[in-house]
């Protein structure tokens, strides 16, 4: 089937708020979703389990894990058990920032979507992330599609496949405010850094506080589950 008769996207998806939220709006558009989930050394592995859980609720067509090691390099927070996860607010670039990570993501999901003939790729970065990962900035995200414009066979022979950040400009309380109205249930997604085997949340990292401070925001409950009873 042509790109003509079915619109689809790739959507990167990591079993946190955003991305969860980028399925939900990209399904109200009417596109149907490839979900890409990549396993790429992480702290824990129950991000990937609320991917999956959300590929199906949110109306997936597919959902894959490809695993990509990071830890070989280490570097990061995220990647690197002898780095420790802040628990205080940090100021620019945060040792969670894991190198060139959504860089391979991108193209990972670029390569699905030549298969799979999409017309989009879709990823969750947003204006909270970008001040402090230069791989979440507006910028990247263009420097990207122009790259897939040029490093693609559909790119050279077609029509360029797009990337999309539809959270990019958006606080933490616009996107729980979107992805309430469609319906995304917020409790099935893990956003902390440091997780237990539960899913449950730290409440002191920066993603913990943030996600924390967007539902406060929003004006809507917090569903999340802390192991600390106190958080």
């Amino acid at each position: 089937m042509s790109r003509d008769a079915e619109r689809r996207a790739v959507v990167l998806l990591s079993g946190g708020l955003d991305s969860a939220t980028v399925l939900a709006l990209a399904r109200a558009d009417g596109l149907s979703c490839h979900a890409l989930s990549v396993d790429y050394g992480q702290r824990h592995a129950v991000e990937l389990a609320a991917a999956a859980r959300l590929a199906s609720v949110l109306g997936a067509v597919e959902h894959r894990v490809v695993s990509v090691d990071f830890g070989q390099f280490g570097g990061s927070a995220l990647t690197d058990p002898g780095i420790a996860v802040p628990q205080q607010p940090t100021g620019g670039i945060p040792v969670t920032y894991v190198p060139a990570r959504n860089t391979i993501m991108l193209a990972l999901a670029l390569g699905w979507a030549e298969i799979v003939e999409a017309s989009e790729i879709h990823i969750g970065v947003n204006a909270v992330d970008y001040s402090g990962y230069p791989d979440c900035r507006p910028e990247f995200i263009a420097a990207f599609e122009r790259l897939a414009g040029l490093a693609t066979r559909v790119g050279v022979e077609g029509e360029a496949i797009r990337v999309r950040a539809p959270l990019v400009e958006m606080s933490k309380a616009d996107i729980i405010r979107r992805g309430v109205a469609l319906g995304v249930d917020y409790g099935l997604t893990v956003s902390c850094y440091s997780a237990d085997d539960a899913g449950r949340a730290c409440g002191r990292c920066d993603a913990c506080r943030l996600r924390r401070e967007g539902f406060v925001a929003a004006g809507v409950v917090d569903p999340t589950a802390y192991f600390d009873a106190a958080r």
